[in-house]
């Protein structure tokens, strides 16, 4: 094996290829399929470039390339080695599979800006890739920087208030918390030792300087980028930053931003201090800082699965799961050892594959149902058996199944504790229980909804897996056969004739029916005109004398309302929900009209999309809540239509009965890899390049098998 350094711009072209990019996405803003193509391209090129690296790299090769010098002895230099090509190769790979996906959701989900986000996301590779072959702390914390930036844009995609607090949130924690701290720590870093570059087994000088002094950079460079990497209580901005659409939520959770959280931390072990520094930097009570680094990462992970069991809203469950797994590769980083470093590196890719499937599937039950919460998926499985095979797939490796990568990293992980335990010190024994109840809390939060989407009827459903609900659970109807619930006052199916309010679409206490409204009107749309003529469908009789109206409920304008009260229904359940079968995914819309302003605000020329009332500027019909798990609110309106879910099965899961292609190609993809790195990890490479890193920053004489 070979051990040379040789001078070449492919990491710097590997990052400029989606940043160029970006600006021919822009240009092509009014030919959606141009734009994708562009983005397509981009993700392709992308890789070939990364992958020409690779068989050099797995031979020790290192290649570099200097852009310029930022200081005397501190040069902004892109580094290729086998650990930044684990990441590099990892993002480039998952962005082709993210971009095919992006355009079935962002089209099927008819989403506005839809050009800025493809825009945004090149951008977004472009950082990560300079964070995966950052030569230096500097570079890296650069590259840390704009990722944040290029980020908020995704976060913030909707442009709703909670989109645009979630947004400011993310980039309170990760560009002004977390940066600020990374910078601080690199800049101890630089005094204590007069360098910043990334060395093999750690930097030389760091073992010579004053042990408190190392002890703070070391921490203030695990906490910044532990930020980005969601450990508790630094986690918040992740959970609410689901309000943007589904792919940006697999980006942030399986392709650049945690996993860039995860990867600088796994530099500051590995390359700054090194795995022995770590283990020897000494705290009181026996401690050392590769101990406290386990010991919050195995709070995180427990604490994490706990909150994730008590999450409704799917996206959030996730959510809390990413923030518990990733805490596995912390936990592992601190543990000092072979197996426990392999173990936890090879999580940096087993999770990715496993979480982005599970994020597809999430993003594929939305588009093309409309379900977002757990509650409501009773029976779903029918509807759609790719969609939730796959989850079940993926949730199995996420618990440590066999034959599924998850399964790999945890039992690394577990060999190197109980090693650490009998050789080091017993401290070790209750971070491999935390491994081990970890396993049983993935298993108790996934499992529900498993159970709910295959088991479970939807006109018997039992809310008992959902901890919120009572022992014993409640059965409970999610839909009836007739389309109605007792004690409603009105039938779903159909509005009566006089009806002052559309049932469908309406939300409890606007001011218009959505269907149909002219700017303008006074009065509900439902064929009442402004004068009190009478309704096309039925409103009151034209000779109906003035006097006989005065004494309809109106509000301070004088405008009729309604004559009910929130008591006639039940608001603990789902909203009642017409089903016009007309799903989004159905219309695979683009944006083509409203890139950058382009149409928003203006006519559209398009008479269909009119008709749709989809003018970008207000809700969309049928368009994305990406709402919390606060609730089912007022606007919610998942779950199974009228008479049950449609049952697909046969031949016809493969014929887009299910939904487009665009989505389930990705997720079958996403889901294959991680049963593949489960089976083969070594022949996928991701293990051989894993065992290059852990035998050059370990000391030769610890254990190797």
């Amino acid at each position: 094996m070979t051990d040379a350094l040789v001078q070449d711009p492919r990491p710097l072209l590997a990052v400029l290829v989606s940043l160029v990019a970006s600006g021919f996405i822009v240009a092509s803003y009014r030919s959606p399929n141009v734009r994708e193509a562009w983005t397509l391209l981009a993700a392709v090129v992308k890789f070939a470039v990364v992958a020409s690296m690779l068989p050099r790299v797995l031979e020790g090769t290192v290649f570099e390339w200097t852009v310029l010098e930022l200081v005397s002895g501190v040069p902004f230099v892109l580094r290729a080695d086998a650990l930044g090509m684990l990441f590099a190769v990892l993002a480039s790979g998952l962005w082709i599979i993210t971009s095919l996906y992006s355009i079935g959701y962002m089209r099927g989900n008819d989403e506005t800006n839809q050009t800025r986000y493809f825009a945004a996301f090149a951008v977004s590779l472009s950082a990560t890739m300079g964070i995966a072959f950052a030569g230096n702390l500097v570079t890296i914390f650069v590259f840390y920087e704009l990722l944040s930036i290029a980020t908020y844009p995704l976060v913030a995609h909707d442009e709703t208030d909670e989109a645009r607090s979630a947004g400011r949130k993310y980039l309170a924690y990760t560009l002004f918390g977390g940066g600020v701290l990374v910078l601080a720590g690199t800049v101890l870093v630089y005094w204590l030792t007069g360098t910043v570059s990334f060395t093999a087994g750690g930097i030389d000088e760091l073992a010579a300087a004053d042990p408190g002094l190392a002890m703070l950079a070391f921490f203030l460079l695990a906490v910044g980028f532990g930020v980005k990497a969601g450990i508790m209580p630094l986690h918040q901005w992740l959970p609410e930053a689901m309000v943007a659409p589904t792919p940006v939520s697999g980006l942030l959770h399986a392709v650049a931003v945690v996993k860039s959280g995860a990867f600088g931390v796994s530099r500051v072990v590995l390359d700054v201090f090194g795995p022995e520094l770590v283990f020897d930097l000494s705290l009181p009570f026996g401690f050392s800082a590769g101990l406290v680094l386990s010991t919050v990462g195995a709070i995180t992970l427990t604490a994490a699965s706990l909150i994730a069991l008590r999450k409704d809203h799917l996206k959030q469950r996730l959510a809390y799961s990413t923030v518990s797994q990733l805490s596995y590769i912390v936990l592992g980083l601190g543990l000092f050892g072979w197996y426990g470093l392999v173990g936890a590196l090879l999580h940096i890719p087993a999770h990715a594959f496993m979480k982005l499937t599970l994020f597809f599937c999430a993003g594929n039950l939305h588009v093309s149902t409309h379900t977002d919460y757990i509650s409501e998926m009773a029976g779903i499985g029918k509807r759609m058996p790719l969609t939730m095979g796959a989850f079940t797939v993926a949730s199995l490796g996420m618990a440590g199944i066999p034959l599924v990568a998850g399964f790999v990293s945890k039992y690394y992980m577990l060999l190197g504790g109980i090693r650490m335990g009998a050789a080091l010190t017993p401290v070790a024994y209750y971070l491999v229980g935390a491994l081990l109840l970890s396993g049983v809390l993935n298993i108790a939060y996934f499992w529900p909804v498993i159970y709910t989407a295959f088991f479970e009827a939807e006109d018997d459903h039992d809310a008992k897996p959902l901890v919120d609900f009572r022992m014993g659970g409640a059965s409970r109807s999610t839909v009836s056969a007739d389309t109605s619930h007792a004690g409603d006052d009105v039938a779903l199916a159909g509005r009566h004739a006089g009806d002052d309010v559309a049932l469908a679409g309406r939300h409890a206490g606007d001011d218009v029916a959505l269907a149909g409204r002219h700017a303008g009107d006074d009065v509900a749309l439902a064929g009442r005109h402004a004068d009190g003529d009478v309704a096309p469908d039925g409103g009151r009789d034209a000779d109906e004398s003035d006097e006989e109206s005065v004494d309809a409920p109106t509000d301070e304008t004088g405008v009729v309302r309604p004559d009910f009260t929130p008591a006639d229904r039940d608001f603990s359940e789902p909203a009642p929900r017409v089903d016009t079968g007309e799903y989004a995914v159905d219309r695979s819309p683009s944006d083509a009209d409203v890139p950058f302003g382009v149409g928003r605000g203006e006519a559209v020329e398009d008479t269909t999309r009119d008709e749709r009332s989809s003018d970008h500027d207000g809700d969309d019909a049928g368009g994305e809540s990406h709402g919390t798990d606060e609730g089912h609110g007022s606007d919610h309106h998942g779950g199974p239509p009228a008479g049950g879910w449609r049952h697909i099965h046969g031949l016809d899961v493969f014929r887009g009965r299910e939904s487009s292609w665009f989505t389930l190609g990705p997720i079958l993809t996403a889901m294959s890899l991680a049963v593949l790195l489960g089976v083969i990890p070594y022949e996928l490479g991701f293990l051989q390049l894993i065992e290059l890193v852990v035998d050059t920053r370990l000391p030769a004489e610890v254990f190797r098998p």
